[in-house]
């Protein structure tokens, strides 16, 4: 099996991708258990699994900006 560099896409109004071999680790420090190669992870800080995404800022639509109005 080869290893890949792990990588971390933003999308637009979505979650971090995480790919690649990664440890996700929580804000006391404790390991999250990830049983994906690919990983979301929360931007907007309302996901109830967090640091992990659970789809929660698709309800609230997408966020505005100057450069997005």
């Amino acid at each position: 099996m080869t290893r890949t560099e792990p990588t971390i896409t933003a999308y637009r109004d979505g979650p971090f991708l995480a790919r690649g071999p990664i440890v996700v680790v929580d804000e006391e420090g404790r390991r999250v258990e990830v049983r994906r190669p690919v990983v979301p992870l929360c931007r907007c800080g309302r996901s109830r699994t967090q640091p992990l995404c659970d789809g929660t800022h698709e309800a609230s639509g997408p966020k505005r900006s100057a450069s997005n109005p």
